[in-house]
């Protein structure tokens, strides 16, 4: 696929205000990019997946994270870094919190996407622009409009409805793992987690693409315009308008001939 069109696409039809992230998940370590930012290594902290992601498309950094740079359980399990082990599925611990019950924690879990434990050693993420790599997944963060203009040019490609799922949480499960295992178009609202660490604002939300799709939705994003469909949304401005009385009462002076 073609990363430079796939960016020009939607720089020109879909307008994001942060970068574009490549995705890719590496078996080993050898394949980290030299260039990669590590945060254990390099800030001395550990962070959550989509707190790296954050990195990548706010401060245009290659990131990558492994087992020993991760701070949430939940990610860590999700990117196979960790066993899913029986008092994490059970959740014991009370995670995810904000659910009922813990027998609904547990299905929550028991329903999360993750890779099988030890596959990848690190998930690697660049702005769309510094990826010199072969990417798994793109992501893209934005607007509601922004991403009703992904997923016209979705519907566009598969003819389809989007079905994706949303907890209010486990975004970065849904965003990787999840879109590489059913390898489809994932619209997936950010969670606490990533809004309170990852800095992802009120108005943002996100859009996964498996990297065999970009192209086509790169053709989709300029076949759907072509159509009518725009970001920023085309207002109706050819319409009448009505305005206060006084208003058309002072526009029949102006047009009455003087005597």
């Amino acid at each position: 696929m073609d990363l430079t069109r796939f960016n020009e696409s939607l720089s020109t039809y879909v307008r994001p205000i942060t970068s574009p992230v490549a995705i890719k998940m590496v078996a080993k370590e050898a394949e980290i990019p030299e260039k990669a930012r590590m945060p254990k290594r390099d800030f001395g902290v550990t962070m959550p997946v989509c707190q790296g992601l954050a990195l990548a498309r706010r401060h245009g950094m290659i990131v990558a994270m492994g087992k020993e740079d991760m701070l949430c359980p939940l990610g860590a399990v999700a990117m196979g870094f960790y066993p899913p082990k029986t008092k994490f599925m059970d959740a014991t611990f009370g995670i995810p919190f904000w659910v009922r019950t813990q027998k609904d924690a547990a299905n929550l879990l028991d329903g999360m996407a993750r890779f099988d434990e030890g596959r990848y050693s690190a998930i690697v993420a660049a702005p769309i622009g510094r990826a010199a790599f072969d990417p798994d997944v793109l992501i893209v963060y934005g607007n509601p409009a922004q991403m009703t203009r992904l997923v016209q040019a979705a519907v566009y490609v598969t003819g389809e409805a989007i079905v994706s799922r949303s907890t209010g949480g486990l975004a970065c499960a849904e965003q990787t793992a999840h879109a590489m295992q059913t390898s489809q178009f994932q619209f997936v609202l950010a969670g606490g987690g990533d809004r309170a660490l990852a800095l992802t604002q009120d108005d943002e939300t996100s859009f996964a693409v498996p990297v065999a799709l970009a192209d086509a939705l790169s053709d989709a994003l300029q076949a759907t315009h072509k159509q009518g469909a725009r970001y920023p949304t085309r207002s109706y401005l050819t319409y009448g308008a009505t305005m206060p009385r006084n208003f058309g009462q002072l526009m029949e002076y102006l047009q009455e001939d003087e005597e």
